[in-house]
């Protein structure tokens, strides 16, 4: 019986996400044939002050919408509620609640709530182009990053009259070092392709990289195919590398094996 090849079978893989967040992605890569090598590049953990945080906490019932940009605003929003002895589910029949991608929707779903909204293409443009509620004084809350990130969101709220509060309910950090089996991989010229799922993944692993090859790095990843989970991760990779080889059509990992399949092929 002829052995059948995976799609992915022999390619050298580096996935970048949080640490403890890369396990989900690496199974569906290594299903399809991959060799995966970790290289986090973010580190997840609460802001630095939680004075804010805790504020917004105590006052988390007189807001009309939660706006959740991703699954850690979930996490660490839930995580606090919870070291105050209330949760994010007994929380939610005082408001509604709107996320931005189907994986954040999938990780709020976990929690046993289930999403009010989810825009249709998964982007911060669809979910303010498609809102489901006037915005004239509504009162939304968007837990996020500490260092911030996209405003696209938030000002275009504020525009059509909404009454916006974002908070700092964790931030992301870029780790110390580089896993020394991925080091080896890079140093012996044998990976296929990096997998980046947001800005902040582009921007640390090009850090790392400097950081531990010094002048050779860029010449070490230059055979190296670059492939993006959406387009502001997209714009992160040639602001940081000068290019990419492949974005998702759908922002999510399904997509961008599915987009690595079709390069690689």
């Amino acid at each position: 019986m002829k052995e059948i090849k995976l799609p992915l079978q022999d390619r050298n893989i580096v996935i970048t996400r949080a640490k403890g967040q890369i396990s989900e992605a690496k199974t569906i890569f290594k299903n399809a044939g991959a060799f995966i090598f970790d290289l986090p590049a973010l580190v997840i953990d609460y802001p630095d002050d939680m004075t804010l945080l805790d504020k917004v906490i105590d006052q988390i019932n007189k807001f009309d919408w939660i706006i959740f940009l991703s699954s850690n605003g979930i996490k660490y929003l839930n995580k606090r509620l919870l070291d105050k002895g209330l949760s994010l589910k007994t929380c939610s029949k005082e408001f509604k609640i709107a996320v931005v991608g189907e994986k954040t929707a999938q990780y709020l779903s976990s929690s046993g709530i289930v999403a009010d909204y989810i825009p249709p293409d998964f982007i911060a443009e669809s979910l303010v182009k498609h809102f489901p509620s006037p915005l004239k004084d509504l009162s939304i809350l968007i837990p996020r990053v500490q260092s911030g990130g996209n405003n696209l969101i938030i000002d275009n709220l504020l525009s059509r009259g909404a009454l916006v509060k974002e908070v700092a309910a964790y931030e992301s950090r870029c780790p110390e070092s580089i896993p020394l089996e991925t080091i080896n991989a890079f140093q012996s010229r044998t990976i296929d392709a990096i997998l980046f799922s947001s800005g902040k993944t582009v921007k640390n692993t090009a850090f790392l990289l400097q950081k531990h090859f010094g002048r050779d790095w860029e010449s070490i990843i230059r055979e190296v195919r670059l492939f993006s989970i959406g387009p502001q991760t997209t714009l992160a990779c040639h602001r940081n590398f000068g290019r990419v080889d492949k974005e998702a059509d759908k922002y999510t990992f399904e997509g961008l094996l599915k987009a690595t399949i079709n390069y690689f092929s």
